[in-house]
């Protein structure tokens, strides 16, 4: 499941739960929410890696000339 669905099904979760009075829900929400901005995290630094390694690549290409 993408960051962004679990991030919105999070907040969805604390809404209805909050309207309802349903702590539970609430709370599984808010875990839903952290969860999905972790994975966010996540993909971020992958990608950032992915990024510097190529980059790394690219000089020793240079270096190595």
């Amino acid at each position: 499941m993408s960051e962004l669905v679990k991030k919105t099904k999070g907040r969805i979760k604390q809404a209805v739960g909050g309207l309802t009075g349903d702590k539970r829900l609430k709370q599984e929400g808010e875990n839903e929410e952290r969860a999905g901005r972790a994975d966010a995290v996540v993909a971020d630094l992958k990608h950032a890696v992915k990024g510097a390694m190529k980059d790394a690549k690219h000089a020793l290409k240079q270096v190595s000339k």
